[in-house]
């Protein structure tokens, strides 16, 4: 590194002489904060989600917004303890989660994961981050059955499906008055169980549903899979007359699906969850006009906190305002923080059992929203935002 000698430390060498005692003692406190930092216990946070594969956007977006989180707890010169970041690095696959899962319960100095960040995922590694009284907080997992399997330490900090779904029925038929669906899944246990939801609902709308099981391709996870992949699915949604589709999935096949809808002629409505809430929609799109006019809704919001957007992007060097489920998975991190100084606010230590029961109690102002749960580990209140395409360019158009 090379150092520029400035005028400012020109005028504080020349002045050293007058303050020669003040360098002492701010070398005598400089070390003792030193040695304080150095005698401060050290926990791990860790994440759980996808830091490679074709879900990895997703998985950077959460975890460079886990670091800062850390990052501004350990350059607090009043904290209580310090803070390490632990990757587990799940691809979004559930095959893959109880691995890492196991990896991160054997690690001693672990408190808490944020994540996993995929329902499929999660529902495979919950029984052994439950065994092991491990809270998990995840800022995007959103499968109801996910709150119903009795595990004590799983918590969420967006609604869930049970929300959303039905949220997004009633703005496809009550909001914007269509009175037939399309709802097609893509047979993974996050997009069955939101299209369900949404065809419900709809239903009860009076909207006439039709609905579609099409298998994703795996492409999310560097599967391949062709341009004309959705074709003849393509074709059966043109065939049936609806005048808005929704598809419950990911980003990597919508992306097919919208090109396969273009190419048929389908001039109707096409409407998806957080799955494919994702510039990478627009990117995977061909041709990326596509694109263009999809609805996509989400339990997360756009970041407008200026001072997280500054920190996040100087440490992500990508923006904030683009980064889905960053905010939540800030929140989040900072709800545990909170978590675990409250138990050293009651002379409780700091243990996992212990943090899990805070959580339970706790009540920590977010930059998202009051993070608060229920007993289910459910989030208590619900906030569905609709977004937008437009321009090749995803806006944030309001709540649901």
């Amino acid at each position: 590194m090379k150092l520029r000698f400035s005028k400012t430390v020109a005028a504080i060498a020349s002045s050293a002489l007058l303050v020669m005692a003040v360098p002492a003692v701010v070398a005598s406190s400089s070390g003792a904060a030193v040695k304080h930092r150095q005698t401060l216990p050290t926990y791990v946070i860790g994440y759980e989600g996808p830091l490679s594969g074709g879900n990895l956007q997703l998985g950077l977006n959460m975890v460079f917004a886990v670091e800062l989180a850390i990052n501004q707890n350990n350059a607090n010169p009043h904290r209580q303890f310090n803070l390490k970041l632990a990757r587990y690095d799940d691809q979004g696959d559930p095959t893959i989660s109880p691995t890492e899962a196991q990896a991160a319960v054997a690690n001693t100095k672990l408190i808490a994961i944020v994540g996993p960040a995929f329902s499929g995922a999660t529902a495979a590694a919950e029984p052994y981050y439950s065994k092991a009284h491990v809270a998990t907080v995840s800022p995007s997992a959103t499968n109801p059955t996910l709150a119903t399997k009795g595990w004590n330490n799983f918590f969420r900090v967006v609604a869930d499906d049970s929300v959303q779904g039905p949220a997004d029925a009633n703005y496809l038929v009550k909001t914007k008055g269509f009175k037939s669906v399309y709802v097609v899944n893509d047979g993974s246990s996050y997009g069955a169980g939101l299209a369900q939801a949404v065809a419900t609902q709809a239903q009860s709308d009076g909207a006439k549903v039709t609905t579609a099981t099409v298998p994703g391709t795996g492409q999310c996870n560097n599967g391949t899979a062709s341009a004309t992949e959705y074709q003849a699915a393509a074709t059966q949604v043109v065939a049936s007359g609806a005048s808005a589709m929704f598809y419950g999935g990911y980003y990597c096949d919508l992306g097919l699906f919208l090109g396969a809808l273009s190419s048929s002629g389908y001039s109707g409505v096409v409407m998806s969850g957080d799955g494919s809430d994702s510039p990478a929609l627009i990117q995977g799109t061909t041709p990326a006009s596509a694109a263009n006019g999809v609805l996509l809704s989400c339990a997360c919001s756009a970041s407008n906190n200026a001072a997280f957007n500054k920190g996040y992007g100087n440490l992500a060097n990508f923006s904030a305002t683009t980064a889905t489920y960053a905010p939540e998975s800030y929140d989040a991190t900072n709800t545990i923080i909170a978590g675990m100084k409250a138990l050293l606010a009651q002379h409780k230590k700091i243990t996992r059992a212990n943090l899990v029961a805070e959580l339970h109690t706790i009540t920590f102002k977010g930059i998202t929203k009051v993070v608060k749960f229920q007993k289910n580990g459910n989030i208590a209140g619900s906030a569905i935002y609709v977004n937008k395409v437009e321009n090749g360019k995803i806006v944030q158009l309001g709540l649901e």
